[in-house]
């Protein structure tokens, strides 16, 4: 668990120092807008500047362990119980991707409500149980984290169609390229 935190807050730092490279400042967001969270730094006209913030909800991912009856993988708790923060982008090889986080304690009951409904149709679909950790321009692919053998893949929703994109959570965070505008 302690590798998939130091792994995001790592990734989250080349984040950052890639926005201030790139703009002269920190992360900024015009989806976030409006939306609360300790991780605002300032508010411009129509968009937020954010640096991520520790993650203080004590429950971590049990609303989704205690809904559907399952045990999730350390590493999925760990990836959304590690910090507060904006969604970032990313790339691995091909793969541009948007890097889903926790924006506040609100958005975390969100994100779990989510991964229930996302949990809920596997299992009504017979497939091998994920927990989504980003999202691709298509709206049918997403990466997971299999909560099996804690993989992280490319997988088309609704389907059994998965590629491998790394042995682990914690490597995948390592390989990833940050993306800025």
């Amino acid at each position: 668990m302690n590798d998939v935190s130091q792994a995001l807050t790592d990734f989250t730092r080349r984040y950052c120092k890639a926005w201030l490279q790139a703009n002269g400042q920190g992360p900024c967001s015009e989806e976030l807008y409006g939306v609360p969270s300790p991780c605002i730094t300032a508010t411009g006209e129509g968009h937020v500047f954010w640096q991520p913030q520790p993650f203080t909800p004590q429950d971590k991912l049990k609303g989704v362990e205690q809904a559907l009856d399952i045990a999730v993988r350390d590493e999925a708790h760990a990836f959304y119980t590690t910090q507060f923060a904006g969604d970032m982008t990313a790339r691995l090889g091909e793969h541009a991707f948007t890097l889903l986080q926790a924006w506040s304690a609100d958005d975390f009951r969100r994100v779990q409500e989510n991964q229930i409904g996302h949990l809920l149709i596997q299992r009504r679909l017979k497939l091998t149980p994920t927990l989504f950790i980003g999202t691709l321009r298509s709206e049918l692919e997403v990466i997971s984290l299999s909560n099996v053998t804690g993989e992280v893949i490319l997988e088309t929703l609704g389907t059994s169609r998965q590629t491998l994109l790394s042995p682990s959570l914690s490597v995948f965070l390592s390989q990833l390229e940050p993306q800025t505008p």
